[in-house]
């Protein structure tokens, strides 16, 4: 009989746990902080919880803030799997928006659906190029990514400071106090608004006025594009030959070279998805929400930090795309409930950034927990198989 044991369902607590063990110590962290500020925490998230999914408009805009952090994550999640660290994601947003931009303004006597393919199709390729740059430093000349990357996303904001106030300015913002900002694309370019339609017994069950989720809303079609893509590239990291190269040379770039891979080709070409993807956010938020590219100067008038919220993203996925798509909505709804948790308890938004890096840390920790613990178990002696006893020899008849 086969003997029962509780180790098996130990070990798999103990794969599952730290993710959520790391999410409440940061939430313990940030009620240690909300009590230094005199607010109480119960009342504080509360607060937050409301404004994120309380009503419609704010799960509406919980969803708008998550698209650009999902794109970013989906190439963050590449590029961590390749084995490079891809800092980059602000700059190569606004690469993708400027290129993007740039397209639907030449384009705009074009049907919108040209307009709207070529400007995603060529946002995506500059974000690819932008990031591929960094990766190719990395490859062949052993350039550090982080800070290449860090030091590219400051190039891309002098470069959009500087297009903005010349070659792509308004011609109606010329003149000495002219703000920095695009034309307005034509309307055939801009993304369509999503809206869902439920059941009337499930809109009437919540008490909502009408079965169409998000008529009123901000919410574009740029969700259901990330989310499909997310899906796409979970496909490809884990039932393709290009997806287990990538994840090859990330696991152990040595053993991958001696099995004879392209470690220098994989690494960039995680780069050029890591890249085309934040590109492909700072395009989308253009077509989808803003309709021009403005700015005030810096990367956070444009980006609102999703290159950096989309690393947070990424980390607490994960690294799977999949995992990416409510860790996004999660970080999402931080940044939209902290508003409302400003405007009730006087405490400051900012305070997001905070708990934002407090998560970061015991995310990074718990996977450092699960490495341990993975190697720890590798190490462990094998028990020895017992062999089976052998069978009593046949009795002989003694004869007289």
């Amino acid at each position: 009989m086969r003997e029962f044991s509780l180790k098996p369902l130990w070990n798999r607590l103990l794969d599952i746990a730290p993710l959520p063990v790391a999410l409440l110590a940061a939430f313990a962290v940030a009620s240690l902080l909300l009590l230094a500020l005199n607010a109480a925490p119960g009342q504080a998230f509360a607060s937050m919880l409301q404004g994120a999914f309380g009503t419609e408009n704010a799960t509406a805009e919980t969803l708008v803030k998550a698209i650009p952090i999902l794109f970013v994550a989906i190439g963050i999640c590449v590029a961590f799997r390749g084995g490079v660290t891809n800092i980059g994601g602000e700059g190569q947003m606004i690469m993708g928006a400027l290129a993007g931009v740039t397209t639907a303004l030449l384009l705009k006597d074009a049907p919108g659906f040209v307009i709207i393919l070529a400007s995603i199709l060529v946002g995506f390729a500059a974000g690819a190029l932008y990031g591929g740059l960094a990766g190719f430093l990395k490859a062949y000349f052993n350039v550090n990514e982080i800070l290449s990357t860090i030091m590219l996303n400051q190039v891309a904001v002098q470069l959009m400071n500087y297009l903005l106030n010349g070659p792509l300015l308004d011609p109606s913002e010329a003149g000495l106090n002219h703000i920095p900002k695009t034309a307005r694309i034509v309307e055939s370019a801009e993304l369509p608004r999503l809206a869902l339609t439920v059941p009337q017994f499930v809109a009437n069950l919540f008490g909502w006025e009408n079965a169409e989720l998000f008529a009123r809303t901000r919410l574009h079609y740029g969700l259901l594009l990330a989310i499909v893509l997310a899906i796409v590239m979970y496909i490809l990291l884990w039932r393709t030959t290009i997806g287990y190269r990538i994840r090859a040379v990330g696991q152990n770039e040595r053993a991958a070279r001696y099995a004879g891979l392209n470690v220098r080709r994989q690494m960039v070409l995680a780069m050029l998805l890591a890249g085309g993807f934040a590109g492909l956010a700072g395009v989308v938020q253009v077509l989808g929400l803003q309709y021009r590219l403005q700015t005030d100067g810096s990367p956070l008038g444009f980006t609102a930090n999703a290159g950096f919220n989309g690393i947070v993203a990424a980390l607490f996925g994960g690294l799977n795309p999949i995992g990416a798509i409510p860790a996004s909505v999660f970080f999402g709804g931080l940044l939209v409930g902290a508003q409302k948790m400003q405007r009730d308890l006087a405490v400051p938004a900012a305070l997001i950034t905070a708990i934002n890096g407090l998560i970061v840390v015991f995310v990074v920790s718990s996977q450092i927990f699960s490495k341990r613990r993975a190697r720890r178990r590798l190490a462990a002696p094998t028990p020895p198989a017992t062999a089976p006893a052998a069978a009593p020899a046949p009795v002989q008849e003694q004869t007289a």
